[in-house]
């Protein structure tokens, strides 16, 4: 039974592949084939934007290209806003792959930017700030990005510090020190505002000295001019500013439609024109097959050569590879849900941890210092990094010798 999601029998793997391909092979354009279809799109896109970061995604948005996302948009939406939330430390990266997509695809950088808002608005709503600040941080790094309008960023930040609470403000001073950069250069005055009502509030007095601290904080921040907080990076820098598209989109508007129906499976009667008219599509954004090809040796050689030239390097980079990983792994302890979470992404992360292992189990010790009670997070973390590796429990004896010594 197709249109239900299991049919109640075990089928072996190798049966159920000889089916769909027995499906397939009849008419792609069956609402039974359209449903095989629609589920191996989900799954690709998923699996495409899970694995996304600084270092392979510009092999990844090619990939992306290659999927039907026109069709696939809600899908697309939905699994990047899942993605984000989950690891907000790789805002950044969501962004940009976002970015690349709007100046080819626009209407799928209109239907997130509103599901965005919406979600925001609903979170706002229930005085739910986790949210809130996660979605508040990914519209941050949109800004930057010049996937929407400066208005909107203002005009969520002259909401949260109308009626200021410790969480508001938070939320506003985490998501100023993100985009104060792009604001102080398209929009100074805007900034200045904002600025200046942060400054009532501290004046006022009648929030918690947490909260203050965190506002005069901001004051040093923005003296700095941001200097700890660049809008791009270089390697996420990927969309020339001729070719940027930017949606103006206001907080306040309630004709907003986030279009759930996109999420799931709708029979299409038109499915295959509409798959060779996205076929085109395609085609015109990465270029024939043979172009990809030549383009992808010519990709490989550059990497080859660029291999050995950090290989050359890597001596005189490892001050820096150090800092870089304890930023890292500080991030990614500190941006994490639960202990399972944690050691998945430090282990699955960017820079090798083959010789790092003290580093891994100094930076744990770091930051459960810095909690003002002991949380069980900080020690099933370090039970499951010594139940995977021997090294890591001479490293923690080590360690602890240093830190009570």
């Amino acid at each position: 039974d197709m249109d239900t999601r299991s049919g109640g029998v075990y089928i072996p793997p190798f049966r159920l592949r000889q089916m769909q391909e027995n499906v397939l092979g009849e008419d792609q354009s069956s609402p039974e084939a359209q449903r095989m279809l629609w589920e191996a799109l989900k799954k690709s896109i998923n699996g495409l934007i899970n694995k996304v970061n600084t270092l392979n995604i510009k092999n990844i948005i090619p990939e992306i290209f290659g999927e039907n996302i026109i069709r696939g948009k809600g899908l697309l939406c939905r699994s990047v806003m899942k993605a984000q939330a989950a690891s907000p430390a790789f805002t950044h990266v969501f962004a940009a792959m976002v970015a690349v997509i709007n100046t080819k695809i626009p209407e799928i950088g209109d239907l997130l930017l509103t599901r965005i808002i919406i979600n925001w608005r609903r979170a706002f709503k229930r005085n739910d700030k986790q949210m809130c600040s996660t979605l508040a941080k990914f519209l941050a790094h949109l800004t930057n990005q010049k996937v929407v309008d400066d208005n909107l960023t203002l005009e969520m930040l002259t909401l949260l510090l109308d009626k200021p609470t410790d969480d508001s403000v938070e939320v506003a001073v985490t998501m100023v020190k993100e985009v104060g950069a792009t604001l102080n250069e398209v929009s100074s005055l805007g900034l200045h505002a904002i600025f200046e009502r942060f400054r009532a509030i501290l004046h006022e007095g009648d929030l918690d000295k947490r909260t203050q601290y965190m506002i005069e904080d901001l004051f040093l921040v923005r003296k700095s001019k941001f200097a700890a907080h660049q809008p791009i990076t270089e390697d996420l820098d990927l969309v020339e500013e001729s070719e940027q598209i930017t949606h103006e989109i206001s907080l306040h508007d309630q004709a907003l439609d986030a279009m759930k129906k996109l999420d799931f499976f709708h029979v299409d009667p038109e499915f295959q024109k509409n798959e060779d008219m996205y076929e085109q599509v395609r085609k015109e954004i990465l270029g024939d097959d043979s172009d990809a090809e030549v383009d992808e040796e010519d990709e490989e050689d550059e990497e080859d050569e660029a291999e050995a030239e950090r290989q050359q390097e890597i001596h005189d980079m490892s001050e820096a590879t150090k800092t870089q990983l304890r930023r890292t792994l500080y991030l990614t302890i500190m941006s994490s849900l639960d202990f399972e979470e944690c050691a998945h992404k430090i282990l699955k992360g960017p820079i090798p941890l083959d010789g790092k292992e003290d580093e891994v189990c100094n930076m744990l010790i770091e930051c459960c210092a810095q909690s003002r009670t002991y949380l069980r997070f900080f020690g099933l973390l370090g039970q499951r990094f010594c139940m995977l590796k021997r090294v890591y429990q001479d490293d923690f004896e080590v360690c602890f010798k240093t830190q009570y010594s």
